[in-house]
């Protein structure tokens, strides 16, 4: 058991500037991607259905040559129909190996995702080897800290930091993500830049935090692939990665790779940060997936049958059994190196 891939985007996660980081993580999965794309982040607005739904299709089309599987969790918020502790809600979310948050409200996430059974499975999923990938509200949100965003840009409270859902301090890094590093909406006349809190009021609130902290900033459409397996980060996308620790300021361009220590003390947890019940769901989860990516006894002598078939130049008989393959729930792909299955979703 090995952890998966954690994606951080700066912005534009389904724009095409987003395009090789999608394919980097669909080609390392090494199957069908099932992607499960959670609503929380802008679960307390009134279309965060239509915002998952957008996210939805706009990764489909970056992806869409390996023909993800795509699934929608509808959890908004705690105490109501779509709670992020309904079992039927968010288990779903085991079955998928690739885990989507977007935009929305960082402070809301948090929120409603701490100690959810939303959020454990995340937690456990991810453990178990499923891409976790956050875009704009959500990857400030599973740092150490977070911005209260619209708070403090939209409301005018002072500044201030709140506590983030901590994902990396199971790895022995206290890290704070800020995607929009290099925002300029504000144009000449208000600086934007630093998820629109502006390079004054920014390093105001980096002086309230602790001295051991990292700060991981992402530049609009740019996005930074966290590999804890290999223990290296690849910069993908149009601009820099920035990483502030101390009194050390790196950046790194596009197509450039960094080793995790730059973050911190990085090291893989020798157990889960997983509650126990729920890496016990993703097990089981896991071993059913494994069971329906079986192909039966039935499909294989069929395979067996159509390659003999192909040997014989039999194309009519070649076509017949693909299709009788294929009413089974089994699609052929013929590769140079022979017939791969892959299940059908209708």
């Amino acid at each position: 058991m090995q952890p998966g891939l954690i994606v951080l985007f700066g912005s534009g996660e389904t724009m095409s500037s987003s395009t090789k980081t999608h394919e980097r993580v669909a080609q390392a999965l090494g199957e069908r991607p099932r992607v499960a794309i959670l609503e929380i982040p802008a679960g307390f607005e009134p279309n965060s259905d239509d915002v998952a739904r957008k996210l939805a299709e706009g990764l489909g089309v970056r992806i869409q040559n390996h023909k993800p599987q795509m699934r929608i969790i509808a959890a908004r918020k705690k105490g109501t129909a779509h709670s992020p502790d309904d079992p039927a809600l968010v288990d779903p979310l085991l079955e998928a190996n690739w885990l989507f948050l977007g935009p929305g409200s960082p402070t809301y996430a948090v929120k409603q995702l701490r100690d959810s059974r939303a959020y454990e499975n995340l937690l456990a999923a991810h453990a178990y080897g499923a891409t976790l990938m956050l875009a704009s509200a959500a990857s400030l949100s599973f740092g150490r800290f977070t911005i209260p965003v619209y708070e403090i840009y939209k409301v005018g409270e002072d500044l201030h930091w709140k506590d983030g859902l901590d994902l990396f301090g199971q790895f022995g890094v206290s890290l704070v993500v800020v995607p929009h590093w290099n925002n300029n909406d504000g144009g000449s006349e208000l600086d934007t830049s630093r998820c629109y809190m502006g390079r004054m009021r920014f390093d105001a609130l980096r002086a309230m935090l602790p001295a051991d902290h990292t700060i991981l900033g992402l530049d609009e459409h740019t996005s930074v692939v966290i590999d804890p397996g290999t223990g290296k980060a690849e910069a993908v996308g149009a601009g820099r990665v920035t990483v502030l620790r101390g009194t050390e300021h790196q950046e790194f361009q596009a197509g450039s790779s960094f080793p995790l220590s730059v973050l911190g003390n990085w090291s893989l947890p020798e157990n889960p940060a997983a509650p126990a019940d729920a890496m016990a769901r993703a097990a089981a989860a896991q071993a059913a997936q494994t069971a329906t990516l079986t192909p039966p006894d039935e499909v294989l002598l069929l395979v067996d049958a159509r390659r003999g078939a192909r040997q014989q130049k039999d194309w009519t008989q070649a076509d017949r059994l693909r299709d009788e393959i294929l009413a089974l729930g089994w699609e052929v792909v013929d590769t140079p190196s022979g017939a791969e299955l892959t299940p059908h979703a209708e």
